[in-house]
């Protein structure tokens, strides 16, 4: 009895220390599977299917496949799996997840719909395999050069508010007598009863009322030989003006060289003036109001210019501080890592204007003034055909909704009313890769579709008649074509990222 009770344990340690291998003499689905790395992965991890264990892997080995004409290295499982798994669709897939923070690893497999199916020695292609993103990957992104710039940006940043807080607050306080101040400025400015309008109307009047003496003028300028005569009595001082005049004009000839390109951006700045100079018959009676507004409220601004005086200085010690230097180089430095992120987010707003067209389609949404939408979207999403077979409003559905096959989606009905179907592009362009505009949003019409790559639901039918998914379905993001840009930024003439510039 003791040789047995013996053999009995070494029996049952053998088992246990043999579980994860699977347990002897029990009959198991053997199928390999090729991974794009097998980092971190061992033999005896578990293989489960919607989180339950069926099996464990059994090996692990290397080999070289070829991926669109490449060699690629890949691992190859070898799993033992439970009977009940068996067998495993073609499209099954395969993915590597992690089962704790330490490192832990286990397969995942997803079970797929098709009817081939693999036997026992098959290998699952690399294909159907993903990789997972690892914790390490993530941590990975802050590098050393990431995490000394990042130092250095607290680092400036503590130096330029360090031991300021009393400037900040002295700051603060002189600004708030400031804006006191500037609220009876401003309230004044903005009084119809200010009718600084009246200042431009009376100098119109005036010029008015000078154009019928034109002759006294013209006379005016007669009498001024007087003025020349009396000049004309001394003729030394005139000589020494003539005599002066050689060199002025010398002068002025060099002068000339140096006022070329002032005259030139005056020339360019006159032109640039010129649509507020056409904006001024419009604006001048708000600026007479303004003028009348504001004329009480001078003599009130000497004593807010010296309360004024020390926020002013208080802002030049903070210029005078060389951690203000440092912080500025710091902003610059943020600028130019963001840039990259701003350069590829402005063209969905310059040249596709989404931000705007998703703003008023969100408010329309929301609504509840039938004028705008809201009412009649929130109706349509709860009162839905009843006549239509899986419609969006139907909690036990199976399948996405859609319309049968061979129906035209666009005058799509049943029961004498509309029905819908899948029409869901979820991350659309705004530009190609030349810079063209790509608008999909704002501008084009519902397309009939299917338009749907990798979709897991076909077309066609089931048995009793209700769509399968995959007939009229349309969640690709890029349209095949190049949409162009939207009705208004064809009419600005933006068709290319550059046109925005030229805007400007």
């Amino acid at each position: 009895m003791g040789a047995v009770t013996v053999l009995v344990s070494i029996i049952a340690v053998f088992i246990a220390y043999n579980a994860n291998a699977g347990l002897p003499f029990v009959p198991t689905y053997d199928v390999q599977a090729e991974l794009p790395t097998g980092n971190k992965l061992v033999a005896g991890n578990e293989v489960r299917v919607g989180g339950f264990r069926v099996g464990v892997v059994d090996a692990i080995k290397p080999r070289t496949v070829t991926v669109k004409g490449e060699a690629r290295a890949v691992a190859v499982i070898s799993m033992k799996l439970d009977k009940s798994v068996e067998p495993l669709a073609r499209d099954t897939t395969i993915k590597i997840r992690a089962r704790s923070a330490l490192g832990l690893k286990y397969v995942e497999l997803t079970p797929g719909r098709s009817k081939r199916e693999y036997a026992a020695g098959d290998t699952l292609p690399l294909a159907n395999s993903s990789e997972g993103l690892e914790l390490e990957d993530v941590l990975s992104t802050f590098d050393e050069e990431t995490r000394v710039r990042g130092r250095a940006a607290i680092e400036g940043f503590g130096d330029a508010f360090a031991g300021r807080g009393a400037s900040l607050n002295s700051a603060i306080g002189a600004l708030n007598p400031f804006f006191k101040s500037l609220q009876p400025v401003m309230s004044a400015l903005s009084d119809p009863d200010t009718q600084l309008d009246r200042l431009f109307v009376e100098l119109g009047r005036t010029v008015g009322q000078a154009a019928p003496v034109a002759g006294l003028q013209a006379q005016l300028f007669g009498d001024m030989a007087t003025t020349f005569e009396a000049i004309g009595r001394d003729p030394g001082a005139l000589q020494a003006t003539i005599e002066k005049s050689p060199s002025t004009l010398d002068t002025t000839t060099r002068s000339f060289r140096v006022q070329r390109p002032f005259l030139s951006d005056f020339a360019d700045l006159s032109r640039r003036l010129r649509p507020a100079v056409n904006e001024l018959p419009r604006s001048l009676p708000a600026i007479n109001r303004a003028f009348d507004a504001g004329i009480p409220v001078l003599p009130r601004t000497v004593d807010f210019s010296r309360r004024l005086e020390g926020a002013l200085g208080e802002l030049e010690d903070l210029f005078e501080n060389p951690n203000t230097l440092l912080t500025i180089r710091d902003l610059r430095a943020t600028l130019r890592v963001t840039r990259p992120a701003l350069e590829f987010i402005a063209p969905y707003q310059t040249v596709c204007s989404y931000w705007n067209y998703y703003v008023r389609a969100l408010g329309e949404h929301w609504s509840q003034t039938s004028a705008l939408g809201g009412t009649v979207q929130n109706q349509g999403v709860k009162l839905v055909n009843p006549f239509q077979e899986n419609t969006i409003a139907n909690t036990e559905s199976s399948r996405p909704w859609d319309v049968p096959p061979g129906v035209d989606p666009v005058d799509a009905k049943a029961g004498g009313e509309r029905i819908g179907r899948t029409y869901s592009p979820p991350y659309q362009p705004a530009i190609d890769a030349q810079g063209n505009a790509d608008c999909q949003t704002g501008q084009v019409g519902f397309i009939k579709g299917p338009l749907a790559p990798d979709f897991r639901y076909g077309p066609g039918a089931l048995p009793d008649g209700t769509p399968t998914g995959g007939n009229a379905a349309v969640i690709q993001s890029n349209f095949p074509i190049l949409s162009g840009g939207t009705y208004k930024s064809r009419e600005l003439g933006i068709d290319n990222l550059k046109d925005v510039d030229k805007l400007r």
